[in-house]
C-alpha cells in the first residue's frame, strides 16, 4: 500500500557532529561546530527544516567545513531535494578528495537520481577502490554501478511511450494512483488518498468510450479509521483482492483482503486466513484470469531479501502455502506490484534488484514451457526512468497499459495515466467472452454456474457465476484455441457449446447470449462438446468435459429419465449411417453407466440421416446435422 507506492529514502546520517569532544573537525570556528553539534540534535529529533537552517549557518561561519558539507547533503537527500544534496557532497569532495571513501557512495545514488550516469559511475567506481569495504558494501555499488551501464544504453535506445492524463473525471488535486481495471474496461478501480487517508473509488467508462466522474467505491470497503489500497479486480469485476493494514481482524501489519460484488455494492470484506497472510507483511495482490492463482508480496521468512513476490493456489482445501517465485523473479533487493496478465504467462511487476535506470523500475518476465519464469526484461526508456515505477497494470487485450505519476504535470500529485504497450513487452494475445444467462420463457436473467474448457488440453479455465442482478459473465481466453462452454442450473437444462478463437479477430471479445430452458419432458439439449473422428464411434478425449456434465446433470435430477440420440448427415450409405448414428449414441451411454449412472435412466437410440436440423445443401448445414442430443423423456 503506502510502503509499496510512496518512495522511502533510506539515508545514513553522517554522525560526526556527535563526536565533539573525541575527535579534530575539519573547522576550528567555533560557530560553525556548534551549529553543527545542533544541527545533529536536529536530525535525531526528526526537525529537518531546522537542520537545514542550522547547517547553513555552520556553513555561512565556515565555508570549508567538510562534515557541515557532508550532513547538509545527506538531510537534503532525505528531503529528496537531490540537486542540492549533490551540490554539497561535491564541495567535500572538491575540498578533500580522500577525507571520506562514503561521500562517493553518496555522490553516486544521489547522481543516478539526477540521471547523471557517468558521473555516478566515476565515483562508484572510485568508491571500490578503496580497501577493506564489506561484501555487502561491495555488492551494494556493483549493484548500482551495473544501473548506469544499463541506463546509458537505455538512453540511447528509446521505446514508444506517449502517456495521456485520464482527465478530471478520474484525476483531482489529490493523489490518485495503483489503477485496475476490468476485462472489458468497463470500470477502473484504483486509490484516492485524502488528506493522509487513502480509499477506492471508481469509474464506468459510458457509451460514448469516455471515463464519468469517479465515485466513492463502497463503505463496505472503505474505512475512516483505517486505509484501503493496492487492489486486483478480477476479470469479470466480481471479486476484489485488496491490502488493508493495521485492522483488528488482521494477523500482520497489513493483510490481504477479498471482497465480492454483492448487486450495485460489496460484500464485508474478510481477512484471507493463514498461510497466506501471517504475521509479517503482506500486500498488492495480483489475481490470475481463472481466479485460481494468487501473487502478492511478503517480507515473510524464506525470501531472497526485502520484499518478494510470492503465488498461493485455490484448491479445493482453500489457498495452498504460498510459493516464493525464485532467483529468476526475486532479488537480495525488493520486488514488488505483480500484475499476472490474463494470458496466465505474462508478469509485470517492480524492482530495485534487476539492472535498471535506479531506483523502482518495471519489468517483464515470461512463463516458459518448463513451468520457470524467464529473466526479467526492463521495460525500457522512458517508461522507466531515475525515479520510481511501479504499480503498473495491462488491458486485457495486451495493447495498453495504466499507471500513476507525479511528474508529468498533471492535475495535481500523483495522476494516472494510460499508454499503448511497445509491441516488444506485450503479452500473449487474448480476448474475453462475454455474455448472458436468461429463462428462455421468461427472459428474465439467471445465476447460473459457466464453465469454459480448453478442449485441447480437456482442462477447465473458467468456472464462475452469473450475476443474479443482471445474468452475466466476462472470462478472458487465451487467442487461437478451441473451447468448450457448459451453463447450468437446478431445475434447467444445461446449455452445451463450443467456439473457436483459432480464427477470431485478436483482441475483439466474444459475444454470446444464453437462454436456459427449464427441464421438461420433450425439451433436447444438443451435445455440441462430444466428437468422433469421422466415420467412427469412438469418443475423443475432448468429449471427457461435457460427458462428465451429463452425469452431474442426471445425479442432480434423480427423476430425469433421457433418450441419447445420434445423427449423421446424408453422405453415403443410408444403412451405415443408420448404424454409425446407434453406434455413438451407445458409446454416450455405456460411458455414462460406467461412470455411475443407473441405466433405467438412460436410453440410446440412433436416427441416421432421418432428423436433419437444417437442409443438407452445405457442409455448414451438413456439420449441424451430424450430432448427438439428449431429450427428457420422464421426468
Amino acid at each position: 500500500m503506502t510502503r509499496a507506492f510512496i518512495t522511502i529514502i533510506s539515508v545514513v546520517f553522517f554522525p560526526l557532529w556527535i563526536f565533539a569532544q573525541s575527535r579534530q573537525y575539519t573547522s576550528h570556528t567555533s560557530t560553525a561546530i556548534k551549529n553543527y553539534a545542533l544541527a545533529g540534535a536536529s536530525v535525531d529529533n526528526r526537525k529537518y527544516d531546522d537542520a537545514i537552517d542550522l547547517l547553513l549557518k555552520s556553513l555561512e561561519a565556515d565555508d570549508r567545513f567538510i562534515e557541515a558539507h557532508i550532513l547538509l547533503g545527506d538531510v537534503y537527500k532525505f528531503r529528496q531535494k537531490y540537486p542540492e544534496s549533490l551540490a554539497q557532497y561535491l564541495k567535500a569532495i572538491a575540498i578533500n578528495a580522500e577525507f571520506s571513501r562514503g561521500i562517493y557512495l553518496k555522490a553516486g545514488e544521489v547522481e543516478i537520481r539526477l540521471a547523471k550516469y557517468n558521473d555516478a559511475q566515476m565515483h562508484l567506481v572510485k568508491y571500490l577502490s578503496y580497501p577493506y569495504l564489506t561484501d555487502r558494501d561491495r555488492f551494494y555499488a556493483k549493484k548500482m554501478i551495473a544501473d548506469c551501464e544499463f541506463a546509458v544504453q537505455a538512453l540511447q535506445h528509446p521505446v514508444p511511450f506517449t502517456p495521456v492524463n485520464l482527465g478530471p473525471e478520474v484525476n483531482s488535486k489529490d493523489d490518485e494512483y495503483l489503477p485496475t481495471a476490468t476485462a472489458d474496461e468497463g470500470m477502473l478501480i484504483f486509490t484516492r488518498k485524502i488528506n493522509n487517508n487513502e480509499d477506492f473509488y471508481k469509474s464506468i467508462k459510458g457509451i460514448n468510450g469516455k471515463w464519468q466522474t469517479a465515485t466513492y467505491l463502497s463503505k463496505q470497503i472503505n474505512t475512516a479509521e483505517y486505509n484501503e489500497g493496492a487492489q486486483s479486480i478480477s476479470q469479470d469485476g466480481k471479486y476484489l483482492f485488496f491490502t488493508g493494514c493495521n485492522r483488528p481482524d488482521g494477523l500482520g501489519r497489513c493483510d490481504i483482503y477479498i471482497s465480492q460484488k454483492n448487486g450495485a455494492d460489496w460484500s464485508k470484506p474478510f481477512d484471507l486466513s493463514p498461510p497466506v497472510n501471517s504475521g509479517a507483511w503482506e500486500s498488492q495482490p495480483s489475481i490470475s484470469a481463472d481466479g485460481k492463482t494468487l501473487f502478492f508480496v511478503s517480507n515473510r521468512r524464506g525470501g531472497y531479501g526485502g520484499d518478494d513476490i510470492w503465488k498461493t493456489r485455490l484448491t479445493e482445501k482453500g489457498w495452498s502455502e504460498p510459493e516464493n517465485l525464485g532467483p529468476n523473479i526475486n532479488t537480495a533487493f525488493d520486488e514488488q506490484s505483480p500484475f499476472i496478465h490474463p494470458d496466465d504467462s505474462t508478469l509485470y511487476f517492480c524492482s530495485t534488484g534487476w539492472p535498471g535506470m535506479g531506483n523502482r523500475d518495471l519489468f517483464i518476465s515470461r512463463l516458459g514451457k518448463d513451468g520457470r519464469w524467464g529473466k526479467p526484461e526492463n521495460l525500457g526508456y522512458p517508461i522507466n526512468s531515475s525515479g520510481d515505477e511501479n504499480g503498473l497494470t495491462i488491458t486485457a487485450t495486451g495493447s495498453f497499459a495504466y499507471f500513476a505519476s507525479n511528474n508529468l504535470n498533471g492535475l495535481g500529485g500523483y495522476d494516472i495515466y494510460r499508454f499503448e504497450l511497445p509491441q516488444a513487452i506485450r503479452p500473449r494475445l487474448v480476448t474475453y467472452v462475454k455474455g448472458k444467462v436468461t429463462d428462455a420463457k421468461s427472459k428474465q436473467p439467471l445465476e447460473s454456474i459457466v464453465e469454459i474448457i480448453d478442449l485441447e488440453k480437456n482442462q477447465s479455465v473458467y468456472k464462475d457465476v452469473s450475476s443474479a442482478a443482471d445474468g452475466d459473465f466476462l472470462a478472458t481466453l487465451t487467442s487461437g484455441k478451441n473451447y468448450g462452454l457448459n451453463i447450468s442450473r437446478p431445475g434447467y437444462l444445461f446449455y452445451s457449446e463450443n467456439f473457436s478463437l483459432a480464427g477470431h479477430v485478436p483482441n475483439q471479445p466474444f459475444i454470446m447470449n444464453v437462454a436456459l430452458s427449464p427441464i421438461e419432458v420433450g425439451k433436447k439439449v444438443i451435445l455440441k462438446n462430444i466428437f468422433f473422428d469421422s466415420n467412427k464411434y469412438d469418443i475423443k478425449t475432448e468429449s471427457k468435459a461435457e460427458l462428465q456434465k451429463i452425469a452431474e446433470f442426471l445425479t442432480a435430477n434423480p427423476t430425469v429419465k433421457i433418450e441419447i440420440s445420434g445423427h449423421t448427415d446424408d453422405n453415403g450409405n443410408d444403412q451405415l449411417n443408420q448404424t454409425l448414428s446407434e453406434n455413438r449414441a451407445k458409446a454416450v451411454y455405456q460411458y455414462l453407466v460406467s461412470n455411475g449412472i443407473n441405466p433405467a435412466k438412460l436410453v440410446s437410440k440412433g436416427y441416421g440421416k432421418t432428423q436433419p436440423l437444417a437442409p443438407n445443401t452445405s457442409e455448414e448445414n451438413k456439420a449441424k446435422n451430424r450430432r448427438t442430443e439428449f431429450k427428457i423423456i420422464a421426468k
